[in-house]
């Protein structure tokens, strides 16, 4: 399918489902999404003019002190999604357990994870933030999903997106087909495509990684940092750069249009929590792994592929090293030398 700059996302996926036979459910489904992000992105974008920056005095299910825009970004993405009658649950990562739709609205055929303000530590000294979103078919003849029903492998997803709050709002989507970018035109309302069929350089002298944490790195990953700082005096021969947001979205986004490598490693300091990684496998890894293997990249822990990885919990985390396909795969070959 042919794809224009100045279409809108509401005429791609309306497109797409005439294409496929759809009936137009799914599309229907990610309206609600859509909605939910412009209503975030507009409170992003007011901030202390709304009264929705600082601490919200409590900690989410993970022990992490949350922000009071957490808390509003989750309700927001509740609220503009239940009541639609197209998913049958959902699961979010300020949430302990599974949300169930409410009685007075119907029940759906989809199951939907989000992590509904991806980075909100940066949200109080206005650096980039987002949302991550990831879609799944519910079990038939489940009308009140559980918790083993949302633990399906990455593989499972029929489409990941992501919406990042930058100096631009811009929704990047992959529904198995590739990958496109949207950017929200805010004087008429509509995400707008601007970067179609987006691809990810094969290689790259760009690494994102939190250095803060090297001395509780694996061998593999300590030699392979070590690499790119040795620059074109070392092993690799090029220099590198690196670059370190502390928001997955926005450090993604930017391997996504130019090149680079993300990692956040197993460590030590995680495994003494029995977590090992930092990154929640189905809010955050699944969806953003998806749309990085769509745009040509590869995503690992490091020694296994994440989309194939069978979630043991709602909360599971685990080690994340995505991005351009030549360095990937290099960290891969270090950790199975």
């Amino acid at each position: 399918m042919r794809l224009y700059k100045g279409k809108s996302l509401t005429q791609h996926l309306i497109e797409n489902q005439r294409a496929n036979g759809g009936s137009g459910a799914f599309s229907a489904a990610l309206n609600g999404v859509i909605m939910a992000c412009k209503r975030i992105s507009s409170l992003v974008d007011k901030g202390e003019l709304v009264g929705v920056l600082g601490e919200a005095g409590s900690s989410n299910i993970q022990g992490e002190d949350q922000k009071l825009l957490d808390i509003i970004s989750n309700e927001t993405f509740i609220g503009q999604t239940e009541w639609a009658g197209y998913f049958a649950g959902m699961a979010s990562e300020e949430m302990e357990d599974v949300y169930h739709i409410p009685a007075e609205y119907p029940v759906g055929k989809y199951l939907i994870t989000f992590d509904p303000l991806d980075g909100s530590s940066n949200i109080d000294v206005n650096v980039s933030v987002g949302t991550i979103f990831s879609i799944l078919r519910c079990p038939e003849n489940i009308e009140r999903p559980t918790t083993a029903d949302f633990l399906q492998p990455g593989t499972k997803q029929i489409c990941a997106g992501y919406c990042l709050y930058g100096s631009a709002t811009m929704m990047v989507l992959t529904m198995g087909n590739g990958v496109n970018g949207y950017t929200l035109d805010k004087d008429i309302g509509a995400f707008i495509l601007t970067h179609p069929d987006m691809k990810i350089p094969e290689s790259t002298n760009e690494f994102s990684i939190n250095m803060s944490n090297m001395r509780h790195w694996e061998k593999p990953v300590k030699k392979y940092i070590n690499e790119c700082l040795q620059g074109k005096e070392g092993a690799r021969g090029k220099d590198f750069n690196m670059r370190w947001v502390a928001s997955m979205v926005a450090d993604v986004h930017r391997l996504l249009v130019r090149g680079g490598i993300f990692l956040y490693p197993y460590d030590a300091k995680a495994a003494a929590k029995e977590m090992g990684g930092k990154l929640r496998l189905i809010y955050e890894a699944n969806p953003i792994s998806f749309i990085v293997e769509q745009a040509g990249g590869l995503a690992s822990t490091g020694r296994e592929r994440i989309m194939d990885i069978t979630p043991s919990e709602l909360h599971q985390r685990i080690p994340v090293v995505m991005g351009s396909r030549e360095e990937v795969q290099h960290v891969i070959n270090l950790h199975r030398a």
